[in-house]
């Protein structure tokens, strides 16, 4: 599927849909090569895992700062680029390590590639991003131009974050359980600054244990969750290389219809009318009519105008 046109985007994505940036993303950032989530749970694991992550993060951080400075976000999206573009490929190359005895890598360099193009692309965007709400409001009449271009970026980038952290880079179509762990090794490692120089941003113990343990904490208890689902419900282990892996089971097979007996008459009408002709009502009562018509009087009787005579009377002339 990686050299076939329209692999990336399935071949479904419209000029018309590309101006939106929400489907943009979508193809851009959950290409087709992607493999569809195992098990609905989870899929749902891996949504509370981003939302989870997300508000233990952004909330506590307003909480703790009172609101966000503008240049702190872009340095902040700078710096979570930079940890991707490193720690990613880190990882994964530290679990092909772990794999080699499994089986080979040249089995796994086509998701390799697709992951690695996936991550460069996000991290330029997210560049791109950056640089035209630093630069837009210096360049005079091009506002008009770059304004909504950096606009539009921003919800592209938005939407994209929000697909690569559930399926991080497609990194699951390497192996399945490389998602919660590229995602718990990223949150510790944003924390890990503040870790190390005791940084509590001028908070107490507690205050500051939460606002820098909040997110990797709550993202590795999820994490783990969906790693552990994977092991007990599909025997997908990550020390296992994915060759190794058994099959995963495949979609169930569609259900026929109930059968319905036919309604009314199961011969229809043999042949339709033609048009402006309507079919006559039926006759009513005998279908046959009456062949002959019914005798007057009785048949049997004495005829009309003459008295009954007795025909063994000597006298009956």
């Amino acid at each position: 599927m990686t050299g076939s046109p329209g692999s990336w985007t399935g071949g479904g994505l419209s000029a018309r849909e590309l101006l939106r940036p929400k489907h943009a993303a979508r193809a851009a950032f959950h290409p087709a090569w992607i493999p569809e989530s195992v098990d609905p749970s989870v899929e749902q694991l891996k949504r509370v895992r981003l939302i989870a992550g997300t508000i233990a993060a952004v909330g506590v951080y307003t909480f703790v700062e009172g609101g966000f400075a503008f240049e702190e976000i872009l340095e902040n999206m700078l710096t979570a680029s930079l940890v991707l573009l490193l720690i990613t490929p880190f990882t994964v190359g530290l679990m092909l390590w772990v794999w080699r005895r499994g089986g080979t890598v040249r089995a796994l360099r086509t998701p390799l590639l697709n992951s690695l193009k996936l991550l460069l692309l996000f991290v330029g965007c997210i560049v791109l991003t950056v640089f035209l709400l630093q630069t837009a409001p210096a360049t005079g009449m091009w506002i008009l131009l770059l304004g909504p271009l950096a606009l539009w970026m921003v919800v592209f980038v938005a939407r994209g974050a929000v697909h690569v952290s559930g399926n991080f880079f497609g990194t699951a179509g390497v192996h399945r359980s490389l998602p919660p762990l590229l995602a718990t090794v990223t949150t510790w490692l944003m924390a890990l600054p503040d870790l190390l120089t005791g940084d509590l941003h001028g908070l107490g113990l507690t205050l500051g244990i939460v606002f820098i343990l909040g997110a990797p904490v709550t993202v590795t208890g999820i994490a783990l969750l969906e790693a552990g689902r994977l092991r007990r419900r599909y025997g997908i282990r990550l020390r296992a290389h994915p060759a190794t892996l058994p099959p995963l089971p495949g979609p169930p097979p569609p259900t026929a219809p109930p059968y319905l007996p036919p309604q009314g008459n199961p011969y229809g009408q043999p042949y339709p009318p033609p048009r402006g002709y309507a079919y006559p009502p039926p006759p009513q009562g005998n279908p046959y009519g009456q062949p002959y018509p019914p005798p007057q009087g009785n048949p049997y009787g004495q005829p009309q105008g003459r008295r009954p005579q007795n025909p063994y009377d000597p006298y009956f002339p």
